[in-house]
């Protein structure tokens, strides 16, 4: 791509189920539309029939209302719901209700960290209340069947200001509001399952100008990798289209996950299509300022404010990112840098070998089994050279899978190190004199034989050698 000729002009639409008991607008429960039986948990209301009345899910405002005050909105107290009219078969009313002109929070920002260490600030231009659609399954041989258990599940709409000019910074942003809505607790995160979508709106525009072009809304991405790279084939397909004299056409378009490239899909709605008016059953919902202030006093700590503690506290900027990633992996490190006054060494064990683990036995943080209060406990073993560093990496693949305590695991399994001074000098003298040849082209100058010398020690010593105390022998001997 010419990345001198046109500048690409990308909005962000974010949105995300939030994890509510009940759908937006009537009791009927929330399940999972993957593995729950098709159109079970409906009801008259979400299913669109003449004459219910809608009802305004509480516990949703709450949840909407921290995601605004975390992303720095400022908030309308004066809400008011409206209906948005299209006709499309997963929509049982011919309309959603949603919000348009006065919604929850306006005028927000976020900071992301790129790709080469750079921060920007994004604009957030609204956070907003709607109820979801229902869910289309397209037959191959024609015809599709929907499913309407979504249909008015609760859905947090968070549209970004069009100051994004890559797929990088559009997979950027979307993992930070990604992150922070886990961290609030008001959605999984999961892309696959469709519970949080990113939904990029592309257009260029010759570099100098001002104007936008007609843009593209592109659907289905179901991971960040492939948000950045459906953008970035987008941006490139619209730089074609251009080139070669034609107009893009303003549309929405699909991610063909197999020939990795967009597809057409409808042509796209301008606002005024929708024919937005306030709907008449539900009331204007007033955010009281005493509600506002207590849920700001609420919000949790922050992925960002959390990295800078871990930072003040003598961790690197990786382990701290690494570690403020997840909010259950930060909950364990915290729980185990109260117990243990050296977070740095809890950082390298969690990050070097209990990540390793995790990874190894496909299991999260919460469900394996050794407890911030065991790896504390299995250090100090380390710390009183009661084990060594091998074989307490050993003892923790023990803990994560049993929940056994680390001192019962090194009595059971004889790890103890040995720092029998006596019997390391017998080894140390015994694994020399077998290795006479290796000693003498030592002494001539192969000195990287030392690292050699010293596993063969161990291995004799089965692992559980005192290491300072076998390096400080060897050395007196060679």
């Amino acid at each position: 791509m010419n990345e001198s000729r046109y500048e690409p002009i990308i909005g962000l639409e974010i949105h995300a189920e939030l994890m509510t008991d009940a759908k937006m607008f009537c009791g009927c429960r929330v399940v999972d539309s993957v593995t729950a039986p098709p159109n079970s948990a409906v009801c008259p209301v979400c299913l669109g029939m003449p004459g219910m009345l809608p009802v305004i899910n509480k516990r949703a405002v709450a949840f909407a209302l921290r995601v605004a005050l975390a992303l720095n909105c400022t908030i309308n107290q004066d809400n008011v719901f409206a209906r948005k009219n299209y006709f499309y078969p997963d929509l049982p009313k011919s309309y959603q209700i949603s919000q348009y002109e006065l919604p929850l929070g306006i005028n927000g920002w976020l900071d992301v960290t790129l790709e080469n260490g750079a921060t920007k600030r994004i604009g957030i231009r609204r956070v907003h209340l709607e109820e979801d659609t229902g869910k289309l399954t397209h037959l191959e041989g024609g015809g599709s069947l929907v499913d309407f258990n979504r249909s008015g599940v609760p859905l947090l709409e968070i549209v970004s200001e069009p100051v994004i000019h890559s797929g990088e910074e559009a997979r950027a942003y979307g993992m930070k509001i990604r992150q922070i809505l886990r961290y609030l607790g008001v959605n999984s995160g999961d892309m696959e399952k469709g519970v949080f979508r990113v939904e990029p709106n592309i257009s260029l525009r010759p570099r100098g100008t001002t104007p936008f072009g007609k843009r593209t809304e592109l659907k289905n991405l179901n991971s960040f990798r492939t948000l950045a790279e459906g953008t970035a084939y987008e941006i490139e397909r619209q730089q074609k289209v251009l080139d070669a004299g034609k107009e893009v056409v303003q549309e929405t378009r699909g991610w063909h996950e197999g020939r990795r490239e967009t597809f057409s899909q409808r042509r796209k709605e301008e606002a005024e299509d929708y024919r937005y008016f306030p709907e008449p059953d539900l009331p204007p919902l007033h955010i009281t300022e005493p509600l506002i202030q207590a849920a700001q006093a609420a919000l949790p700590e922050l992925p960002d404010a959390r990295i800078g503690r871990y930072q003040a506290v003598g961790l690197s900027a990786y382990e701290a990112r690494v570690i403020a990633e997840d909010k259950e992996v930060a909950d364990w490190f915290d729980a185990a840098a109260a117990l243990y006054p050296a977070p740095k060494t809890i950082a390298n064990w969690l990050i070097n070998e209990l990540f390793r683990l995790l990874n190894e036995h496909k299991l999260s943080i919460t469900q394996q089994k050794a407890t911030p209060a065991m790896l504390v406990e299995l250090l100090g073993l380390v710390e009183r050279q009661t084990i060594n560093n091998n074989s307490a990496k050993e003892v923790l693949g023990e803990m994560v899978v049993t929940g056994k305590a680390a001192a019962a695991i090194v009595a059971a399994r004889g790890l103890a190190q040995i720092s029998d001074e006596g019997h390391i000098r017998r080894v140390v003298e015994q694994v020399l004199a077998d290795n006479a040849d290796q000693v003498a082209a030592y002494h001539n100058g192969k000195v990287q034989l030392r690292g050699w010398f010293v596993g063969q020690i161990m291995r004799q010593l089965k692992g559980q050698g005192n290491p300072a105390l076998v390096n400080q022998l060897l050395d007196e001997y060679l």
